[in-house]
């Protein structure tokens, strides 16, 4: 079983956690207040909004070093909710790839809602998590531990795919904050 350290104990963070539980794993969920506690996970998740990463990197940068760090970001625009705010040919992944080059960056979670994480499934069908990055072993760990919590997950490729994740999300992100969908729905994979 694996050790997961959360960052992070909003919906997002809480949700992941519980997914992890699901499949009898060791989970640490660690909020704004236990910055100096340290992080037992071999996997460890970014629960946070992008902005808040920075400061995440600067605090605990090298006690990241050789982890698998699941960046769960959607660089959104929130005041204008109209952008992403990476350069168009990047990602928030590949930023936090840069900042943290000892880690074993993997983008996942960010496709889906709190909501369709807790329950298992969107609509008729299991949830699905969507993977991306560099290190295949890092993505078939991570992979295995969603597994085991009752999701699907299906990998995207590279770490390069990031980006066309983190336009779904954002798409998803808008269509649910114009009331157009659901915050407890969203996108759906069917093989």
């Amino acid at each position: 079983m694996a050790r997961i350290s959360i960052i992070g104990t909003g919906n997002m963070g809480q949700a992941i956690a519980g997914v992890f539980a699901k499949g009898g794993h060791t989970v640490q969920l660690l909020g704004q207040g236990d910055a100096a506690t340290a992080i037992d996970g071999d996997i460890v998740v970014l629960a946070v909004p992008y902005g808040a990463v920075t400061s995440i990197v600067e605090q605990r940068g090298e006690s990241l070093a050789g982890k698998i760090v699941v960046d769960i970001t959607n660089p959104v625009n929130f005041e204008t909710f109209d952008s992403l705010v990476v350069p168009a040919d990047g990602s928030a992944t590949a930023e936090i790839a840069k900042a943290l080059p000892q880690s074993r960056l993997v983008k996942a979670f960010n496709t889906t809602f709190a909501g369709t994480l807790a329950a298992g499934t969107v609509g008729p069908n299991t949830t699905t998590v969507l993977l991306a990055g560099d290190d295949a072993d890092a993505k078939s760990e991570l992979a295995g531990a969603i597994a085991s919590g009752g999701l699907k997950t299906i990998d995207a490729g590279g770490l390069a795919r990031a980006r066309e994740l983190e336009a779904l999300g954002f798409l998803q992100i808008t269509l649910a904050a114009g009331e157009k969908i659901s915050w407890t729905g969203g996108f759906g994979v069917v093989a």
